[in-house]
């Protein structure tokens, strides 16, 4: 009983949050549990750039700590021969990416 009673106040108070703070609890959990996301860049119709098991993509934040800055970055295998299999001589790298002008699709990767 005290269970369901837990469980109903965690609702009530994650209903009574903002959408962002909402949004940075989902992140939290998936930060924890890892999504095994793939980002896609395109060059108009064609793929370019493919980086592999992706746990979360970051914006990045001023120095302040209150304005979010234009672009996203994030840790990834670079898929240098885009076959979706993360290949023995292919390494983990950082990167990043302009929110306005990058043609971009993030997703996870089931496997």
């Amino acid at each position: 009983m005290l269970k369901y009673i837990m469980v109903g106040l965690m609702v009530l108070v994650l209903a009574g949050c903002t959408q962002e703070t909402q949004n940075k609890f989902g992140r939290a959990v998936q930060n924890w549990t890892g999504v095994n996301g793939v980002l896609e860049v395109y060059a108009g119709n064609k793929l370019v750039k493919r980086f592999l098991e992706i746990d979360k993509l970051s914006t990045a934040v001023a120095t302040d700590g209150n304005t979010p800055r234009p672009y996203r970055f994030g840790y990834g295998i670079l898929d240098e021969n885009l076959n979706m299999v993360a290949d023995k001589r292919e390494k983990k790298v950082y990167f990043e990416f302009s929110d306005y002008s990058t043609s971009y699709i993030f997703y996870t990767y089931p496997k």
